[in-house]
């Protein structure tokens, strides 16, 4: 499960470094958190080790989805219509 989830968090990572100089669309955004948040918390039930889940690549994903979001929230009011980075833990 821990080369699963790493080898996931790699291929987004990938792709949005592939798009570091472009925005990404509302769509894109959205489904791109909805995986993200997913995959983490499956992830986590499947017992795997936090420092895994945490890793440098997931706080690159996290760091460049929150970014996005931001971005999106000042420049399209209702954008992404309660879809967010920010866990429902915090």
């Amino acid at each position: 499960f821990q080369q699963w989830y790493s080898s996931s968090m790699k291929v987004i990572c990938m792709w949005l470094a592939d798009r570091l100089d472009l925005q990404l669309h509302i769509y894109q955004l959205k489904t791109l958190i909805k995986i993200v948040k997913k995959t983490y918390r499956d992830f986590r039930l499947q017992g795997v080790m936090e420092g895994t889940l945490n890793s440098k690549t997931y706080d690159t994903v996290h760091s460049r989805l929150t970014v996005e979001e931001a971005t999106v929230s000042v420049t399209d009011a209702g954008g992404l219509q309660g879809i967010t980075m920010k866990d429902s833990d915090e």
